[in-house]
């Protein structure tokens, strides 16, 4: 018998469930990698939508338009006393807080929504939700840029497209991580969703290569054409994506974990049920370790969620999601951690615009090296927190190296192009780190605490919560850089370097509770071990 070619060799040497997981990691990577691509195209068109330029000294009407030897699509005319300054109503001197209100308006929707997306979401079939979401999101994305070849000049226009647009797009977080998080175990949690989360700086690069290339041509295209790539990941999603691996007989924890139950249920084997004794007695001594309020004491039981383990499908309420131990500390640190991370997202390409006296495209194919400085930090954030198995600490960690790095980058980008990739690299691996961790590995850890007792519908919701207050940060973080820049790009960077502080304040309590309590990440659950 002749033998097998090694292409076929590698094939087989995969079991049907691991290119099951492979798939669903590819999938699901490439669904939120276009969420995030339709993000990116606005502060790339940022320069674009107003250009430093001077009043012509001509007092007659003058033409102007998308179209001279540059441009071409709808015109308009400049009166006297106009100027060629970009695409009104952003060619004033207001521009900066007309750009910060479009930011605000998509991410204070967006945070809003998220509350709600995740309850929503808990309650109708994943793919069903996600690729709504993403149908929609395309639509809105693309009737941003038909307002080049319509000639709108309304802010309200732009305003309420940006609203309606984060609205939909709160159904993309809590839906991915979820499918996950069902389809991988916790062992290596921090590493699978720290290279996951790369589809974040991903689609940011792709995001920005793609309205670069024709923000200075027909800067409608830039959105429209990230519009249509979301709506048609929309359909691959309807088509193709597997919620939970029960629904085409797969195993639903990784082999290396047998034991441990997926998202807080076993699905295939009976659990065992809570007695009374049980109920009365000494609190498991890893869990009794997480809930300790002063070091010594329990917390109240009452402060514990228990619900049943005969694989209820109930969902969890708001406030029972809140009760779970390390959800408040997370949400607020992400708060301040996504304010730094959104801050850049929105205003990098104009900065660089500024201080190294770029254009439009090229500041924005300048602003992907952050993004790729945020692939390597989230990977490295995983790494390191499944090792230490202190998510916690590895998030402070990178935290308090972030916030001088900060400082350092706001001097030393003025001193030439060189200095601005070095510090934009290591700033995107700093700030990334810590939001990438959160919310990922830590949301699907809280998620699935073990204080839920077998709830599977909570981590939809826990995710939410998480991400939905770091969208607060996120909505606050644009709109505060729009209001301050006019005073210095300084003062931004102080802004950023005060959130950076205060993320790592609110998880002061969690550190030290993992470096006193024994064993793992005693701020979260701990991935569970066979015993």
């Amino acid at each position: 018998m002749a033998p097998l070619p090694v292409g076929i060799r590698f094939i087989i040497s995969f079991s049907r469930d691991q290119w099951y997981r492979a798939f669903i990691f590819m999938l699901t990577f490439l669904l939120y990698a276009s969420f995030h691509l339709s993000r990116k195209p606005i502060s790339i068109v940022k320069g674009e939508l107003h250009k430093q330029c001077t009043a012509g000294d001509e007092p007659e009407a003058r033409f102007s338009g998308p179209s001279s030897s540059t441009r071409h699509g709808p015109t308009h005319w400049l009166l006297n006393n106009e100027t060629d300054c970009g695409w009104a109503p952003f060619d004033k001197n207001n521009y900066q807080q007309l750009l910060g209100a479009l930011d605000y308006a998509f991410l204070c929707a967006y945070a809003i929504g998220m509350y709600l997306s995740g309850i929503i979401g808990e309650r109708l079939p994943i793919r069903y939700y996600l690729t709504f979401g993403m149908l929609a999101s395309g639509a809105f994305t693309a009737l941003f840029g038909l307002g080049y070849f319509y000639n709108i000049h309304s802010l309200g226009f732009y305003v309420v497209t940006q609203i309606i647009n984060g609205l939909v797009q709160t159904t993309g977080w809590p839906s991915v991580v979820t499918c996950l998080s069902n389809w991988f175990g916790k062992g290596r949690r921090g590493l699978i969703m720290g290279i996951w989360n790369s589809h974040t700086s991903v689609g940011n690069i792709l995001g920005s290569l793609i309205a670069g290339y024709w923000v200075s041509t027909c800067w409608g295209l830039s959105f429209i054409v990230p519009g249509a790539i979301v709506a048609a990941m929309g359909i691959v999603c309807f088509l193709f994506l597997i919620e939970h691996p029960k629904d085409i007989k797969c195993s639903s924890t990784l082999p290396t974990h047998p034991r441990v139950s997926e998202n807080g249920i076993n699905r295939f084997r009976l659990q065992k049920q809570t007695t009374h004794s049980e109920k009365n007695g000494p609190l498991d001594p890893e869990l009794q370790c997480l809930l300790l309020s002063d070091g010594k004491s329990p917390l109240h039981p009452s402060h514990i969620v228990v619900l049943p383990g005969d694989g209820s499908m109930a969902a969890i309420s708001f406030t029972g999601a809140l009760r779970i131990p390390g959800v408040i500390e997370f949400s607020l640190c992400l708060l301040f951690a996504k304010l730094v991370s959104y801050t850049f997202l929105f205003w990098l390409p104009l900065y660089i615009t500024n201080v190294d006296h770029l254009d439009a495209k090229k500041a924005g194919e300048l602003s992907t090296l952050f993004d790729v400085g945020g692939i390597f930090g989230g990977i490295l954030a995983g790494v390191i927190s499944d090792r230490l198995e202190k998510r916690a600490s590895t998030c402070g960690l990178m935290l308090l190296l972030a916030a001088p790095t900060l400082y350092v980058f706001s001097s030393v980008s003025k001193m030439g192009l060189e200095a601005t990739i070095a510090m934009l690299l290591l700033s995107g691996a700093l700030v990334s780190g810590p939001y990438a961790l959160i919310t990922t590995a830590v949301s699907a850890d809280l998620g699935t605490h073990k204080s839920l007792k077998g709830n599977s519908h909570a981590l939809s919701t826990v995710t939410a919560i998480i991400d939905g207050t770091g969208s607060v940060g996120a909505a606050l973080g644009p709109l505060l850089a729009g209001l301050i820049s006019p005073s210095g790009w300084s003062n931004v960077f102080y802004m950023l370097m005060f959130a950076d502080a205060c993320a790592l304040l609110f998880l002061i309590r969690l550190i030290h509770k993992e470096l006193s309590c024994p064993g793992p990440a005693a701020g979260i659950q701990a991935p569970l071990k066979e015993h």
